[in-house]
């Protein structure tokens, strides 16, 4: 491996182990001083503390699902596009801002799978962002994680459309 695919490499790594050390710790926080406990509000309520687990995914969807039907959807088709994500960013991308956010995203979306897997579907939610009734819903590290890069990788994509030379 020469030096240039050695320093993708490494900062893919980087860039997963912060990701998700950062949601798995938030996450036992949770867990440890929000579970069974009061809302928790800053800021004139525009941040929000409040424990929850979800059975789905995206907001809720699927948690009605049956544990075979959430095994495929919510378990092994996103573990097959995550790794082959993580091959796609270590080794094919040259772009160093491209690998960070196609690491984050792929990151967010481990850390949701690990307590999909370890927690029999349940993922531990526990961010409200919002002014007044505009609120996010209930999230947590992973999801930002995954809504960041996806919003960075759209800004990319338009960015690149509008550079690149038009053809005629």
């Amino acid at each position: 491996m020469d030096k240039e695919n050695s320093a993708f490499l490494r900062l893919a790594a980087l860039t997963f182990v912060v990701n998700f050390a950062l949601d798995r710790i938030s996450k036992l926080l949770a867990v440890t001083f929000l579970e069974g406990k009061q809302t928790i509000s800053f800021f004139f309520n525009t941040v929000v503390l409040r424990y929850t687990e979800n059975t789905g995914a995206f907001l809720s969807t699927g948690a009605e699902w049956s544990d075979a039907k959430k095994y495929l959807f919510l378990v092994g088709i996103p573990l097959i596009a995550y790794v082959y994500g993580l091959y796609y960013a270590s080794f094919k991308v040259k772009n160093k801002a491209l690998v960070i956010t196609i690491v984050s995203i792929i990151s967010g979306g481990l850390g949701n799978l690990y307590d999909r897997i370890f927690n029999h579907f349940s993922v531990v939610d526990f961010l409200d962002f919002g002014i007044g009734p505009i609120r996010t819903g209930i999230l947590n590290v992973a999801d930002m994680s995954v809504t960041f890069g996806v919003i960075y990788l759209m800004i990319y994509q338009l960015r690149k459309k509008e550079t690149s030379p038009k053809t005629e």
